[in-house]
């Protein structure tokens, strides 16, 4: 049975990242059709691919403005990639697969599970379609608190779309923006002063990346935290300390020069977007090289499992920090919130950020090697790419063809997930039950 369950497991997972692969194609050859570009000519495939790639990962990273070179078709399926990539390719098919009636066996369930991150399978079937449910209200939501601005500065059926465009972008935690229309690659910043604009993406973005098991607990527990499931607890405070901590840090050692209403706007949303979302509504080459480094350890770090946001997870890093005070106090497990943390968790968490800084620093130093750059900035670059943020500082667009493939493999590990590609590539033989001679190695 074990075998059975492994198997079914590994399916699950190279089924996820098929999923992603092909959506990826069928967008990249949308995208080439003459009818995408404003200009009605074809689109070459490799800047088709880094935008498909780019809206599938929910990433955001560009290698065209979207809203001068993409057409009305060619901006409608970048958001219907993106709606597929945030809520994930395997939770839209079941819910298609749902609302069509058909049965769900017990490979579509495990595969279900996996995609949102269900600690259990029974129930997964009840907690994807309230997922899809609430993804679409909260997306509604998000479009009308935004209408009335861009009604007043686009119109009725142009408001309504750059509303429902930039809901849909920042709660999918992609980043994609139609702003160009006042300057290329400006993102959000011209409403770098509208609180019903910068609030709205800002709880858009975090509850996107909250994940969706977070959502069923507040669900069927509403106020009482107590009752709330440990991952959740550690989730929401993870949450909170990455949004006032970097806030605090912007507050009075970035922005200190602004106005105190835009400096407050300013603080929280470059402390909110890095996980990962990707609008910006700040200069980031006008910051400096530590504002810059603190902005990319939060977008390596991202958001929470099963949610629309990617990175290393929040979970991973509670777990790591749990693990090292457990090792400062001398104690044989981590603890969160009164429950131990399993040992599966802790060497999971370490393989991710292994996995995520090897990535990010190999990625990020090739880049600057081809390219004549400087480091930081195509760290910058690849930690974007890999936390499938989306934010930049500029040199992507005049990166050559390796260099954007390299971004595209990152955007693409940084979506699916690491441990995912590794389980996916894993023989599926059992594992060895010898046990090798221990020896004692010192660290540190």
């Amino acid at each position: 049975m074990g075998f059975f369950w492994k198997n079914k497991r590994l399916a699950s997972f190279r089924l996820s990242i098929a999923g992603f692969a092909g959506v990826i194609l069928v967008g990249s050859l949308l995208l080439m059709l003459p009818i995408a570009s404003r200009a009605g000519e074809a689109t070459a495939f490799l800047d088709a691919l880094f935008t498909a790639t780019s809206a599938v990962c929910v990433t955001g990273l560009v290698v065209f403005d979207t809203a001068n070179y993409w057409s009305g078709f060619g901006q409608a399926v970048i958001l219907l990639l993106i709606q597929i990539g945030g809520m994930g390719v395997v939770t839209v098919a079941g819910a298609i697969a749902i609302m069509s009636g058909r049965r769900i066996g017990l490979f579509q369930r495990s595969a279900m599970q996996d995609a949102i991150s269900a600690h259990k399978l029974g129930g997964v079937v009840r907690l994807t379609w309230f997922v899809l449910r609430v993804a679409v209200v909260i997306e509604l939501l998000g479009a009308v608190a935004m209408y009335p601005v861009f009604l007043q500065d686009f119109g009725a059926g142009k408001g309504l779309w750059y509303a429902l465009f930039h809901s849909v972008s920042a709660f999918c935690n992609a980043g994609f923006d139609l702003m160009g229309v006042y300057e290329p690659f400006s993102s959000l910043m011209h409403y770098r002063e509208n609180v019903a604009v910068n609030v709205t993406v800002m709880l858009l973005i975090v509850v996107g990346g909250i994940g969706f098991l977070t959502w069923d607990d507040v669900r069927a527990h509403g106020p009482h935290l107590n009752k709330y499931t440990m991952q959740s607890k550690v989730i929401l405070l993870t949450t909170t300390l990455l949004i006032l901590l970097p806030a605090a840090y912007f507050f009075f050692g970035e922005f200190a020069d602004h106005p105190m209403h835009r400096r407050i706007l300013l603080s929280f949303f470059q402390s909110v977007t890095p996980r990962t979302a990707g609008f910006n509504t700040a200069d980031l080459n006008a910051m400096s090289e530590t504002g810059q480094s603190v902005l990319t350890a939060l977008m390596l770090i991202g958001g929470s499992p099963g949610s629309t946001a990617g990175g290393m997870k929040t979970t991973t890093l509670a777990v790591l920090v749990a693990c090292a005070a457990a090792v400062f106090q001398r104690r044989e497990s981590a603890h969160l919130f009164g429950r131990r943390v399993s040992d599966d968790a802790v060497r999971s968490a370490s393989v991710v950020l292994l996995m995520y800084l090897s990535l990010f620093l190999t990625g990020g130093l090739a880049i600057s090697r081809m390219e004549g750059l400087p480091v930081l900035d195509c760290l910058f670059e690849a930690a974007s790419a890999i936390g499938t943020v989306g934010l930049s500082l500029g040199i992507t667009p005049g990166l050559s063809a390796v260099s954007r493939l390299i971004l595209v493999a990152l955007m693409f590990f940084g979506r699916v997930g690491g441990l995912t590609l590794v389980f996916a590539a894993v023989s599926s033989r059992q594992g060895n039950i010898a046990r090798l001679p221990q020896e004692r190695i010192t660290v540190g």
